[in-house]
C-alpha cells in the first residue's frame, strides 16, 4: 500500500468524523487493524509515521469532541485561544500502538478566574475522552488534567525559567520531557511562541546543557564487558530484554542532548539526526540512525496482548525471541554502540564539571 492509499483509506479518514469517545475508539481499532497488517511489510520509519498520523487525528478529534461536551455541560465556548500539545513518544512521533497519554495545554495570555475554571474542566474532560478512546492515563501525570502541564503562556514562561535556573534532577527531568513538545491541535502560534521561549533558555547556557547531560548519562548496564546482552534475572520478564529502556530510550536521550546542545528544534529523533548531520559536527550519526531504527523495530515487535480491541505490551523482547541469532546479533551491535556513546558522554560530563567547578 502506497502512502497516498494510506491517506485515503476510509478507516483512517473516518477518525475525524467520530462524534463521541466510543465512536473514536471503534475507529481507532479499525485503523489499528490495518496498521498491524502493514507491520514489517513497509519500512519501520514509514510505519511509525502512519501510526503517529493516526494518533494525531484521534487527538485532534478528541479535542473537538471535548469542546462540544464542554458546551453541552454549560461551560460555553473556550474563553480564549489555546494549544493542545504532546510530549514523550507522541511528541517525538514515535508512539507505539499501546502508548499512553503524554500531553498538555498552553492557554493564551495571562491567567484569570474564567480561564482557570474553563480549562481545569476542559483538561480533565479531555484526558477522560482520550482514556475512553484507548489511551491510558500517564502514571507520571504528564497530562493536560494536571496543573503542572496546563498553564497560560505567561505561567508556562515562568515555569520554564524556574526549571532552567534550578539545575537540579527533578526540574531538569521536566525540561527534558518538555523538550519533546509538539503541537497537535488549537493555536499553532501559541505552540511556536512556547518553543521559542523554551529554546531561548538553552542559548549559550553551558550549565543547563551540563545539567541535561547529567540526567542523560543515567543508564542501566545492558551489555557486559564480554559483549553479552544482560537479560532480566528475576520477575515476570526473567530471561527477556527491556528494549524500551535498554536500547530505545538511551538512543533517544543521547540524540536529544546533542540537539539541545546545538540548538536543533526538531522534536523527532530522526528529524534531530538529520539536522545534526547538516551541521556536520559528529561522525557516527548514520550508525546512530541505524541503531535507532533497529531499536524502534524491535520495540514495536515485542509481544502484546489485546483486550477490548486495544493493545498492551511490556516492551520486553521475550526469552524465546532472543534465541533468534539474527535478532541477537542486531541487538548486541545496537547495545555496543549505546555503550560506546554513553562512555563518551560520561567523559564529556566529567570534563564539563571540572571546567565549571
Amino acid at each position: 500500500m502506497e502512502t497516498a492509499d494510506w491517506n485515503e483509506d476510509k478507516r483512517y479518514l473516518s477518525i475525524v468524523t467520530a462524534g463521541s469517545p466510543q465512536e473514536l475508539k471503534a475507529r481507532r481499532t479499525a485503523c489499528q487493524d490495518l496498521l498491524l497488517e502493514q507491520l514489517n511489510v513497509i519500512p519501520i520509519e514509514e510505519w511509525m509515521s502512519r501510526v503517529n498520523a493516526m494518533h494525531d487525528r484521534i487527538a485532534w478529534t478528541a479535542v473537538n469532541i471535548c469542546e462540544a461536551q464542554m458546551k453541552e455541560a454549560g461551560y460555553g465556548l473556550p474563553p480564549c485561544a489555546y494549544s493542545f500539545i504532546v510530549f514523550g513518544s507522541a511528541g517525538r512521533q514515535e508512539a507505539t500502538l499501546w502508548s499512553d497519554q503524554d500531553n498538555g495545554l498552553i492557554v493564551e495570555g495571562e491567567p484569570d478566574a474564567l480561564k482557570q475554571s474553563y480549562f481545569e474542566a476542559f483538561g480533565a474532560m479531555l484526558s477522560d475522552v482520550l482514556e475512553e478512546a484507548g489511551y491510558e492515563k500517564c502514571e507520571g501525570k504528564v497530562m493536560c488534567s494536571e496543573p503542572l502541564w496546563r498553564k497560560t503562556f505567561t505561567e508556562w514562561k515562568r515555569q520554564l525559567d524556574g526549571w532552567m535556573n534550578q539545575l537540579e534532577w527533578e526540574p531538569t527531568r521536566y525540561l527534558i520531557i518538555a523538550s519533546d513538545m509538539r503541537h497537535v491541535a488549537g493555536s499553532e502560534q501559541l505552540s511556536m511562541e512556547w518553543r521559542e521561549a523554551f529554546h531561548a533558555g538553552f542559548v549559550n547556557n553551558r550549565k543547563l546543557s551540563t545539567a541535561v547531560l547529567r540526567n542523560t548519562v543515567r543508564h542501566k548496564a545492558t551489555i557486559n564487558l564480554l559483549g553479552q546482552v544482560l537479560t532480566e534475572r528475576f520477575g515476570d520478564y526473567a530471561g527477556g530484554f527491556d528494549v524500551k529502556y535498554g536500547a530505545y530510550i538511551p538512543l533517544v536521550n543521547i540524540v536529544r542532548h546533542l540537539s539541545l546542545l546545538h540548538g536543533v528544534w526538531d522534536s523527532s529523533t530522526l528529524g534531530r539526526l538529520e539536522r545534526l548531520a547538516e551541521l556536520g559536527k559528529y561522525e557516527h550519526l548514520e550508525d546512530i540512525r541505524r541503531a535507532f531504527l533497529t531499536a524502534l523495530r524491535m520495540r514495536v515487535n515485542t509481544p502484546y496482548t489485546v483486550q477490548d480491541g486495544l493493545l498492551s505490551s511490556s516492551d520486553y523482547i521475550s526469552e524465546s525471541d532472543l534465541k533468534n541469532k539474527q535478532l541477537m546479533s542486531e541487538l548486541r551491535e545496537c547495545l555496543l554502540l549505546v555503550r560506546r556513546l554513553h562512555k563518551a558522554l560520561q567523559r564529556q560530563l566529567r570534563s564539563e564539571e571540572r571546567r565549571q567547578s
